[in-house]
């Protein structure tokens, strides 16, 4: 695999890998744009035909410009297993620590056990801890047919210090 900030030209492909493996999917159009405006805070990896396997996308947050919020985690599930994520995540927190970013927060469901597993992790190889919050419940999101919205618990990963990361 090979990891590198994203082009325009990886919108599409990003928009197609969310839905394939069943991600909050937003319009192509916001895929692409966001790999024009928010490619230094964002990943993907390819495979060696090319192809996009998996990517990250964030941004450094306009009233905190010390954190940096990871929006989406995505891996084809063909990639699956090979600690692909956790790559990216670190390619991901060696960028926004040369930035001179402290914090990294994510949001992710109360039952979404790998995604909780990957970034105490992370924190743990920054020499940092994870700390989690409730952020947005049920009744901040509409109703997606019967089904209601999970609610988003919020883990802020930091401060990033001057140790260097660790495998884990």
């Amino acid at each position: 695999m090979r990891l590198s900030h994203p082009s325009p030209e990886d919108g599409p492909h990003m928009w197609r890998l969310a839905g394939e493996t069943g991600m909050d999917v937003n319009s192509p159009y916001a895929y692409t744009l966001w790999c024009r405006d928010f490619a230094a805070t964002s990943v993907v990896a390819r495979d060696t035909d090319g192809r996009v396997a998996a990517y990250v996308t964030g941004y450094v947050r306009p009233d905190s410009p010390d954190t940096y919020f990871l929006w989406q985690v995505a891996v084809d599930s063909a990639y699956r297993g090979q600690r692909l994520a956790r790559r990216m995540l670190d390619f991901i927190g060696d960028a926004i620590a040369e930035q001179g970013l402290q914090y990294l927060e994510a949001t992710v469901t109360p039952d979404n056990e790998a995604s909780r597993a990957l970034f105490a992790s992370f924190a743990r190889s920054r020499r940092t801890e994870a700390v989690w919050s409730p952020l947005f419940g049920a009744e901040h999101f509409p109703k997606h047919g019967d089904e209601p919205h999970e609610p988003e618990d919020l883990v802020r990963i930091g401060p990033f210090g001057s140790h260097p990361a660790t495998d884990d």
